[in-house]
């Protein structure tokens, strides 16, 4: 593959993230699934991702990358740890008071046992920022972890910062709010997500697009990108057999 501009490399990347939707998601974000199954869905997303985004990242950040991309992963290290950029509190903390208000246990959540599915998209995703360039891990981390399908036209077309009465009507259509009943007094994780600007899509995308120029970089980062897609998927389908949800 001769080597791309970074738009043309990010456009690469969008396919990728383009096809990060699994058949269960409706499901698991409906009205008809139980808090019980919704318990094991958010047990194995806690320890896969969300308890240790931060410690993943801080990984990639001492493989010292550039000075632009350091101070970007340091932000965002920053308010997963802090909150000092949003609402003061760590969000691996907001996303368990969260739990709290589904009626959830915190306790249960100190010895999670992994799915198989889950256990290996976690040891991927330890293996991507223990022993791949940073450019990988970042792309694997704060491209595609945090990323969607909108993410092209997020990234295309930024929207301004949104207001505190926006975010809170974000919050009174959420799915959990929606569907379980959930209170917004519960919902700061889901506030955290949207104030924290530093952190937009554009910005995590740049990082990796101007600083990854070399050819043979540019596949690595689309292949591992690939690979990561694939065992996410097998994830999302193990979660989706422990619920029960069978696809029609």
């Amino acid at each position: 593959m001769r080597k791309l501009s970074p738009e043309q490399f990010r456009d690469r990347i969008f396919d990728v993230l383009r096809r990060k939707h699994h058949w269960a998601t409706p499901f698991l974000e409906g009205s008809t699934i139980t808090k019980e199954k919704l318990n094991i869905y958010f047990h194995q997303e806690y320890v896969v991702y969300v308890r240790d985004f931060s410690v993943l990242l801080a990984q990639i950040l001492g493989k010292n990358p550039p000075w632009e991309a350091r101070r970007l992963l340091a932000t965002i290290i920053y308010e997963e740890e802090t909150g000092g950029f949003s609402l003061g509190q760590p969000h691996q903390e907001l996303f368990l008071h969260m739990m709290n208000g589904l009626g959830f246990d915190r306790a249960g959540f100190r010895d999670v046992e992994l799915l198989a599915s889950s256990r290996g998209y976690r040891e991927w995703l330890n293996q991507i920022c223990q022993d791949e360039d940073w450019s990988v891990g970042a792309a694997v981390l704060s491209i595609f972890i945090k990323g969607t399908a909108n993410d092209p036209e997020e990234v295309l077309y930024p929207k301004p910062a949104q207001n505190q009465e926006e975010i809170e009507d974000i919050v009174r259509k959420h799915y959990l709010s929606q569907h379980q009943g959930l209170s917004p007094a519960f919902m700061d994780y889901i506030r955290a997500q949207h104030m924290f600007s530093a952190g937009s899509r554009k910005t995590v995308y740049d990082m990796v697009t101007h600083h990854t120029d070399e050819s043979s970089d540019q596949i690595k980062v689309l292949s591992l990108l690939e690979e990561t897609l694939n065992l996410w998927s097998r994830y999302q389908e193990g979660i989706a057999r422990a619920c029960g949800i069978r696809q029609i």
